[in-house]
């Protein structure tokens, strides 16, 4: 097989946990990367072996021979990358949020297709381990129909530390959590009819909201209840598992702490662990999500490929970004957003 030869844009906090993804799946080949302050990059490049390095995306683009590019930058900066590799006729795999607003992502979307290549938003969280076996068990029809959900993401882990740019954010929970928790809700349970949104600020030195929660109704009929925190203080350390209680008129279902899931039906209950694989490349403090970029990688090279289509391609992810933007419309006006 020959090797996809792809470039990355961006070579901050996300891009080397990005780039071991992509060394798992294999069978691609990283030959550039773009940055805005070189010697990051080349100090990633000579960890990697990555051959080339660019101060200017345009110049990358215009001297490289690739299959796609990998977005792995701010995210108000990609909107402009995106059009300019679906200009040269590349693929496009683009970090979440994919945009500031829904109305650039439609854009984004549109330039895209129009150029005749695929945009593919890397989302991760519906392909941890514990997400895909939630899954199989919804499917699998023992708790029955369900009708009523919680996701959570509650946490006091400092993230701002080892990310202090979140600090300067505008909208942070939602873009940054909530991109992720909506688009597992749409993953296990359908898309969304309605939602109702409320936001806090907690902590005094950052500029977005760090709680959120928002009440999705979702097409099937489940109440689906999102919880967002960075500023929880739990008994149990839960960063960074998001945690699931799954109600169905024949049972439950309860994600819990250290990648537990409790199956409760009228013949009792069955409580299984499912942990994540490790990496020697993943951050500890990270453990399932970054695990879980592998599997969410090799779906999207087998879809440039063109053996399948990827899960979170835009023509899907966008009905996520339109839940965040929308969670914030609520919240700003107390008001319930109805979806057609």
């Amino acid at each position: 097989m020959t090797p996809l030869r792809f470039a990355m844009f961006g070579t901050g906090f996300w891009s080397r946990f990005q780039l071991s993804g992509w060394n798992e799946v294999g069978g691609l080949e990283c030959v550039a990367f773009y940055n805005r302050t070189v010697s990051k990059a080349q100090a990633l490049a000579a960890e990697y072996g990555v051959p080339r390095v660019y101060g200017s995306p345009e110049e990358l683009l215009d001297n490289e021979e690739l299959d796609f590019v990998d977005i792995c930058t701010a995210v108000e900066t990609h909107a402009a990358l995106t059009k300019m590799a679906a200009e040269r006729g590349l693929d496009v795999v683009c970090q979440k949020p994919m945009a500031t607003s829904l109305q650039e992502a439609e854009t984004m979307l549109r330039i895209c297709q129009e150029a005749g290549v695929k945009l593919i938003i890397n989302e991760n969280f519906r392909f941890e381990t514990t997400f895909r076996q939630v899954k199989k068990m919804l499917d699998s029809g023992r708790i029955g129909k369900p009708f009523r959900a919680r996701l959570q993401f509650v946490t006091s882990f400092p993230v701002f530390d080892n990310q202090p740019f979140l600090k300067e954010l505008d909208q942070f929970m939602l873009t940054d959590v909530g991109s992720h928790v909506f688009d597992v809700a749409r993953y296990l349970f359908g898309d969304a009819r309605s939602l109702y949104a409320t936001t806090a600020r907690i902590h005094p030195d950052i500029k977005g909201e760090d709680v959120a929660t928002a009440m999705l109704k979702m097409g099937d009929g489940v109440t689906v209840l999102c919880e967002l925190s960075y500023a929880s203080k739990t008994e149990i350390e839960r960063f960074p598992q998001t945690f699931a209680f799954i109600e169905g008129d024949k049972g439950s279902l309860e994600l819990t702490t250290d990648y537990w899931i409790r199956e409760t039906t009228a013949d009792g209950t069955l409580a299984k662990r499912y942990p994540p694989p490790r990496y020697t490349w993943a951050d500890p403090a990270y453990d399932i999500v970054h695990s879980a970029i592998v599997p969410a990688q090799a779906n999207i090279a087998a879809a440039l490929r063109g053996e399948t289509l990827a899960e979170t391609r835009a023509e899907d992810n966008i009905k996520t970004v339109r839940l965040v933007f929308g969670a914030y419309d609520s919240a700003a006006e107390n008001e319930v957003l109805r979806f057609e």
